[in-house]
């Protein structure tokens, strides 16, 4: 079995960028051996999220590579230049492509390394291989859609899981409810309640006031409520002077604090990036609202600064008992349907990397992205997307991805220079996809 140079685990937009960043280093140098695996069937960009009205919040020059290398033939520039839009998008007079656009930029991307990527495979375990008192390699076990077993070996890993659903507490116990539903699975699920007529989002960020809008729209009409802890909707700060902290130089600036500085500047900048709607998409949600006082009309509902105190479940529809915490009153509200605007966790590497823990420790990660490690751990082992509390609030964003990935690529290859030549190498036939099938 073959012993990559590098398995990546997960192939959205940093593992793409990171393919690109190694294609074009290995000019004139060594290829890094690189393989991806991809728990999706084939590539997929927040395909749930991917509304009619929805666009970009951040600049299509921050997509994989133009900030690392401007003359990069994977830019979002070139992507309109192969598929005959460039002289049309110009037109357009905006740095803000539709989300629908920009995922078809990424799926073009991808496209380029289908020889370099295993779609279909979950990694469920991530082992370590000891020889001579070293690991000197790691074993990634993942698994198709048919139970089929694979294992590779890596000489060194990075994950890039990207985000999973943050459920709050007290809608825990309905997980398995199809009536409530995270919105990274919003349009196959809200196709599965197209009859439903009272709708409850949860949240007040960006992604709820996108749903807020679709529900509105939507042929069958119906109530919608949007339900918050905040007093207001917030628009996201994106003045050029707040807008440095997304800049690549600034997660040097982030680093280099102590905790207790960096956890000020979390917070001082949260709203940045968290439960922050564009202005524009606010300005359309309070022209629903007042649309409905000159009508008389009360068909949605926004209920600020409100808790949900309760949450149940019958035949007629999901309950949420609601405190608000202005008036001191209670109500509670039924729904068809309650759709979770609730924001993401980065923490899935923790448990996916739990094996390797006697080596990795706290899983501290330095400043190229490498988990720290004992002196007895030859894999360089690095994370993308799960260190905003060390390098600042641009960590999970497309804003520093392709200067990440950069990084990244130099400090792989320094460890592969570092890397003895294997004292134990695997037997059998060097087959670049050799896999071990289990039942």
């Amino acid at each position: 079995m073959l012993a990559h140079d590098l398995v990546g685990i997960g192939f959205g937009p940093s593992n793409i960028a990171l393919a690109i960043a190694l294609e074009e280093k290995r000019q004139g140098a060594h290829r890094v051996d690189a393989m991806f695996i991809e728990r999706q069937p084939d590539f997929a960009w927040h395909k749930d999220m991917l509304l009619g009205r929805a666009h970009m919040q951040i600049s299509f020059l921050k997509d994989l590579a133009t900030l690392r290398n401007p003359t990069s033939r994977f830019t979002f520039v070139n992507y309109l230049h192969e598929n005959d839009r460039l002289q049309d998008f110009i037109n357009l007079k905006t740095f803000f492509p539709t989300r629908h656009e920009f995922s078809d930029y990424l799926r073009w991307a991808a496209a380029q390394f289908d020889d370099r990527c295993a779609y279909g495979e979950e990694v469920f375990e991530v082992l370590p291989e000891a020889h001579g008192g070293e690991v000197t390699r790691l074993r990634v076990r993942s698994r198709d859609t048919t139970g089929r077993v694979r294992e590779r070996l890596a000489r060194n890993l990075i994950v890039s899981l990207g985000g999973t659903a943050r459920i709050p507490e007290a809608f825990r116990p309905l997980k398995d409810d199809p009536r409530v539903f995270h919105s990274s699975t919003y349009l196959s699920d809200i196709a599965r309640h197209a009859g439903a007529r009272r709708v409850a989002v949860i949240g007040a960020g960006q992604s709820a006031a996108e749903l807020f809008m679709d529900l509105h729209g939507r042929p069958n009409a119906p109530q919608v409520d949007l339900i918050m802890r905040a007093r207001s909707i917030k628009p996201s700060d994106d003045s050029p002077f707040v807008n440095e902290i997304f800049n690549a130089d600034f997660v040097d600036h982030v680093f280099d604090r102590d905790e207790a500085e960096r956890q000020a500047l979390l917070a001082e900048y949260r709203h940045t990036n968290y439960a922050c709607p564009d202005l524009d998409l606010i300005a359309e949600i309070f022209r629903v609202f007042y649309d409905q006082k000159v009508a008389g009309d009360c068909r949605h509902g926004m209920y600020r600064h409100h808790e949900i105190m309760d949450v149940r479940a019958d035949g007629a529809g999901v309950h949420l008992r609601l405190f608000d915490k202005d008036s001191g009153l209670e109500r509670t509200l039924r729904y068809d349907a309650v759709v979770l605007a609730t924001g993401y966790e980065r923490r899935q590497h923790l448990d996916l990397l739990a094996p390797l823990a006697p080596y990795l420790g706290a899983f501290d990660i330095d400043r190229h992205y490498r988990l720290r490690s004992t002196p007895d751990f030859r894999p360089a082992v690095f994370v993308q997307g799960a260190s905003e509390a060390t390098h600042g609030l641009s960590d999970t964003l497309l804003s520093i991805t392709a200067v990440r990935t950069g990084e990244i690529t130099d400090a792989l290859h320094l460890a592969n220079a570092a890397h003895r030549p294997d004292p134990h190498p695997a037997p059998g036939p060097l087959a670049r996809d050799a896999a071990l099938e289990r039942s």
